[in-house]
């Protein structure tokens, strides 16, 4: 695996101190006025703060003030009345915010790209996955507003005397609770169609990457977005997130099975919704009729993409017996000539882990692994050499139930390789333990592989890649089945969960009772010859 240094980058970054240990990966820092600008859109009064550093380097980014509890509540309060206004506005100028936020995003991209790479630690290609999510996002529920959102006409009772229109209502205020792993797309594509259906947000991203969703929130208001309309909090989750759950309409929650659970019940105990996408142990089969180099080319992107920390990335391959040690060669050469680096260059592969904690879940869980028989074809290794949470994309060979790995999510650039002969039981080991988020299958039959998907028990299913294919399609929902959450984001679902459907129904002429001296028993009877002759005419 080649190594790269970073190279300097306009916008956020200026020239920073040097670290002997770490001197190339220290030579650039955040500009302290641009991280202190950032921080002033935190609604916090507290006094508090807390200090972040890059994964890069360890150089200091920001002071993140700390909310309160009191905070969150005058958070819902702004929200609350910006909201009653924001609702009145027209669905088409709203739409054109959006369009507005498009052109925005694409606009300084460079600079959005700099500062999650530098608060994140991921390589630049995939930092710029995230503002081209979230302009594909913002343009897609702008184009489709009306299909979405207008009133629609329904069959009445009785044809032609009874009208029924259903609208789709704002629900109010929308909490959105964001991770770390993807920080500006998950602060922001959850909450573009929230403000499209008339809703206000209060925002909680994760402490570790706060500056990419302040920064979303800035070009929030610059696109035209009024203010008090999208607020942000910031503190513990344990903290201040229960406020959050008190206080919302809705909730939509990105994180830990464990955390979606608390939060779920929160929802239950006040009767409101919530959308959780969570953990996953994500699989991917590559059959025998695969196309060996795509197959090994996606699995490097699958396995390694922000060195694993995605929840859609795959941590378990199923290959065909008759193909296995092909592919085997073909994607351990693949991801031995990946480039490893603290770079905000495009020549990089991948980059660093987000945290001492993710550095030491990796290790541990390939330490277990080899500790219990478990071989390293690649990888394998912390490299505090490159920045301290660096980890070599690893993948492992004999992998079994009693070690941690095998069905534990790591989060991490890890991948375990095993052999099938069936495909009804590469399906069923691909089906087993309790997360069902994203899947993959490799075939050169794509009519196989889709009906083979149909018994996969994931939300998402791609043929022929990784995951880019379903996530980066708008118009389809993706979220999880099992443990791995409910509710969907993206499409027609990933709106309406932000709605409530209101039915209207005007009747004209006809009453439902007796009418013209009828007696019950008359009425009862003249109904029950309408419904026969209803169904002998088709009618719904």
């Amino acid at each position: 695996m080649s190594d790269r240094n970073p190279s300097p980058a306009g916008g956020p970054l200026v020239e920073g101190p040097r670290d002997p240990e770490h001197d190339a990966t220290a030579s650039y820092a955040l500009e302290p006025e641009y991280a202190a600008s950032l921080t002033r859109r935190v609604l916090a009064t507290t006094g508090r703060t807390v200090e972040v550093r890059s994964p890069l380097n360890g150089a200091p980014l920001a002071h993140i003030p700390q909310s309160s509890a009191e905070d969150v509540a005058a958070a819902y309060a702004r929200a609350r009345k910006a909201q009653q206004a924001w609702q009145r506005v027209s669905l088409d100028d709203r739409a054109a915010i959006l369009l507005r936020l498009h052109d925005l995003i694409l606009e300084r991209q460079d600079e959005i790209i700099d500062l999650i790479v530098w608060e994140s630690g991921k390589a630049r290609k995939h930092a710029f996955d995230e503002p081209l999510h979230v302009a594909l996002t913002a343009r897609y529920y702008a184009r489709t507003a009306h299909e979405h959102l207008d009133t629609q006409r329904k069959l009445g009772v009785v044809p032609g005397l009874t009208r029924v229109e259903v609208n789709r209502v704002p629900k109010g205020v929308v909490g959105i609770i964001s991770p770390w792993n993807y920080p500006f797309t998950m602060a922001l594509c959850d909450g573009l169609p929230a403000l499209l259906a008339g809703n206000a947000v209060v925002a909680k991203p994760d402490a570790q990457t706060m500056l990419s969703a302040l920064w979303g929130a800035q070009l929030l208001e610059e696109a035209g977005f009024p203010a008090d309309l999208w607020t942000v909090v910031a503190g513990p989750g344990a903290e201040i997130g229960p406020e959050l759950v008190a206080r919302s309409d809705y909730v939509c929650f990105t994180g830990s099975t464990a955390t979606g659970r608390l939060i779920a019940q929160g929802c239950a105990e006040r009767l409101i919704g919530c959308s959780l996408e969570l953990g996953g142990k994500n699989p991917i089969l590559v059959l025998r009729d695969a196309d060996l180099e795509r197959a090994a080319e996606g699995a490097v992107r699958a396995a390694f993409s922000n060195a694993g920390q995605l929840c859609v990335s795959m941590e378990r391959m199923f290959v065909a017996d008759q193909v296995y040690d092909r592919f085997v060669e073909r994607f351990v050469a693949r991801t031995e000539a990946m480039s490893l680096g603290a770079s905000l260059d495009w020549g990089v592969d991948m980059g660093s882990l987000i945290s001492q904690q993710q550095l030491d879940t990796v290790t541990r869980h390939v330490e277990d692994a080899v500790a219990k028989g478990a071989r390293v074809l690649t990888g394998g290794r912390h490299r505090p050499d490159l920045g301290p949470y660096f980890y070599e994309p690893t993948i492992l060979e004999g992998v079994t139930p009693e070690m941690t790995c095998f069905g534990e999510e790591t989060f991490g650039p890890v991948i375990a390789l095993y052999r099938f002969h069936d495909e009804a039981d590469a399906v069923a080991r691909a089906n087993a333990g309790e997360y069902g988020l994203n899947a993959s299958i490799y075939s050169q039959d794509g009519a196989r592989a889709r009906a083979i998907a149909r018994f996969v028990k994931c939300g998402t299913v791609n043929i022929n890649e990784a995951f880019a294919a379903t996530f980066a399609s708008i118009d389809s929902p993706m979220g999880g089945m099992r443990q791995s959450g409910m509710g969907r984001r993206q499409g027609a679902e990933g709106i309406h969960r932000y709605t409530e459907s209101q039915s209207v129904a005007t009747q004209r002429l006809l009453r439902f009772g007796p009418v013209l001296g009828m007696s019950d028993a008359t009425y009862a009877k003249v109904m029950t010859a309408n419904l026969k002759l209803m169904k002998k005419l088709g009618r719904a």
